[in-house]
């Protein structure tokens, strides 16, 4: 596994969801879920998985690396010249969840890369929790 030089740059994008932490992680492992709020996806929550999400622009290839249900799941995010690592973290509270994504590795010469994750993890999780508002 890849791992993330030390000289490198995060977005971090933080929500309180009114939904408990078992119905976000089904929405975060589940790969027709995954499909709705993020890309077209053949993920499995199993540690080593290699995985594909692929969009009309392109696709990012990634591998499983944390996976504690409900409350961790983290795997490397890789595509063209970025070699990242996306980390969700769901803490319990009392009107549902904090939700934090961080995506790690983005390099002094990567400032697009950043900008256009700072902007599309905003947007994929408004995505998120709509999905979340629609299922059971």
């Amino acid at each position: 596994m890849n791992e993330v030089p030390a000289a490198t740059r995060s977005v971090i994008v933080e929500r309180e969801i009114p939904f408990p932490p078992e119905k976000i992680w089904r929405a975060l492992t589940q790969p027709h879920l995954i499909e709705e709020w993020l890309m077209k996806n053949d993920f499995k929550p199993v540690v080593d998985h290699r995985f594909s999400l692929n969009a009309e622009w392109g696709g990012v290839d990634c591998q499983v690396r944390t996976v504690e249900p409900n409350r961790t799941l983290s795997y490397t995010w890789d595509t063209k010249d970025l070699e990242s690592v996306v980390t969700w973290t769901l803490t319990p509270t009392d009107s549902g969840t904090h939700l934090r994504m961080e995506q790690v590795g983005f390099r002094a010469d990567q400032e697009p890369y950043y900008r256009g994750a700072t902007v599309g993890w905003k947007r994929n999780l408004t995505a998120l929790e709509q999905l979340l508002s629609r299922i059971d």
